[in-house]
Parts: structure tokens; C-alpha cells; sequence
């Protein structure tokens, strides 16, 4: 099953073409300042150098954030517009999700903590912990947008910490971590990577699951700015999609 998959929601656009679990093509990099633009010129490439056409295509997986609110706008409209012209199926993950896939299983125990921390601004970081294991993910938080001490209430144990706010809140976790013990990711982890979206979206399109084209938003945790929202269920506790 080819599958593309984007995701818009931070500084940095990751794109991919999978055939199933394996990806094809990647690419990750800063868009120019007109992201329409470069998601455009970039999906061509990127479909070129895998030598798959479009209409080859048979599912799209779109990242829902939280994050950018331009970027994730342009991406999943970009998405929408595939899905119309193909009528294949889509669907939406959490951007976050992607970033807890990123943590691998192989130099740690099985199964592990993962708390994902990225940065929202305003002394706030948009987060979620997880369980993971060889058969992947599963959340134990809601999605949250929230200062960096109500993330770490409650944590116990061993965590490992992922997200492009880590090196701003690094030295604060080692300050409180006293009923936890910290594990960082190096930089090259912190970020959504299209390729792995896309394995988690596989799952999904395997069981014949998809989210409807007209119902799929971002996933935005400012109430002053838009309404939260995200795919049915994005804010329950379980099993991460």
C-alpha cells in the first residue's frame, strides 16, 4: 500500500512515501516562506524520486498537530485536495504521536515512558506520556497544552523526554526530577517525522479505517484562538493513533 504522508506542524515540513512499513522516500527540511508553495514543488519531488505517480497512491496520512496554525492548515488542506482528486482514503494522526515513535526501543527497556514536550510558547508546552512497547504506542494523557510543572506532576520512574522544548525546559526537569528519573533524545529526534506517521496511519488504512475528509481539523489547544479539536476520540485516553 504506497502511502504519502505530511505533516506541517512545526518549523520544520517532513514528507514521505511508504509501501506499507517501509518507507520509500523522506524528506525533512525548512519550507520557504510561502509553505503552498513548498509543499507543492516538494510532494513532486519526493513522488518523482520514488517513482510513483499520484493517482498510484492509496491512502494519504495527514499530521494534525498540535503546532503551527498556518502550517497544519495548508497541510491538511493540501491533503484534502489529494483525497478529492483521488478518492482515496486519509487519515489524520497526532503530530505528537509521530514524536513519541521516534524514541526507539533497542538501548531501552521494554516497555518504556515517553513524554512528549513541545514548545507552545507563552511558558507553555503542548504535551502527552506514553506507554511504549514493541507493538507501538499507548497514551495515558490527553493531549495538553500547559506549564511545564503539570506535566511532570505524577511522573514516576524512568521518562524519556522528547520535543523540540527540551532544551528549554531540560535544566527545570532535572530540578524536579525527584520522584522520576529523566532520559533526554538527542536534538535529531525532536521533531514529527513524516515516515513514521505514515507507518502508524497504515495500521489504520489496513483495517480499513479512515476519518471522514469533512470532519478531519487540527488538532489546536488555544481555546482563545480556535476551538480544540482533532479527529473523534484524539482526546481520550488509550490507545494512540
Amino acid at each position: 500500500m504506497k502511502i504519502l504522508a505530511v505533516d506541517t506542524s512545526t518549523k520544520h515540513m517532513s514528507l514521505a512515501i511508504n509501501n506499507g512499513d517501509v518507507t520509500l522516500v523522506s524528506r525533512n527540511s525548512r519550507p520557504r516562506k510561502d509553505l503552498s508553495l513548498s509543499i507543492t514543488f516538494d510532494i513532486e519531488r519526493i513522488l518523482q524520486r520514488a517513482n510513483v505517480r499520484l493517482t498510484d497512491l492509496e491512502g494519504f496520512v495527514v499530521g494534525l498537530g498540535p503546532g503551527s496554525f498556518t502550517g497544519l492548515r495548508v497541510g491538511l488542506s493540501m491533503l484534502k485536495a489529494f483525497v478529492m482528486v483521488t478518492g482515496k482514503p486519509v487519515v489524520g494522526v497526532s503530530s505528537l504521536d509521530a514524536i513519541a515513535m521516534n524514541v526507539r526501543l533497542s538501548r531501552l527497556r521494554s516497555p518504556l515512558q515517553v513524554c512528549v514536550i513541545n514548545d507552545a510558547r507563552r511558558s507553555l508546552v503542548y504535551s502527552s506520556l506514553y506507554d511504549k512497547n514493541p507493538d507501538g504506542l499507548v497514551r495515558r494523557r490527553p493531549y495538553q497544552l500547559e506549564p511545564l510543572e503539570k506535566v511532570l506532576e505524577g511522573l514516576e520512574g524512568e521518562v524519556v523526554f522528547i520535543g523540540d522544548a527540551t532544551p528549554l525546559y531540560k535544566d527545570a526537569i532535572m530540578l524536579k526530577a525527584e520522584t522520576f528519573k529523566p532520559v533526554f533524545e538527542p536534538e535529531k529526534r525532536w521533531l514529527p517525522k513524516a515516515a513514521e506517521l505514515g507507518k502508524m496511519g497504515y495500521q489504520r488504512l489496513l483495517k480499513g479505517e479512515s476519518d471522514k475528509i469533512d470532519e478531519l481539523a487540527p488538532l489546536y489547544l488555544y481555546p482563545e484562538d480556535c476551538q480544540v479539536g482533532g479527529p473523534k476520540g484524539s482526546h481520550d485516553k488509550g490507545k494512540a493513533k
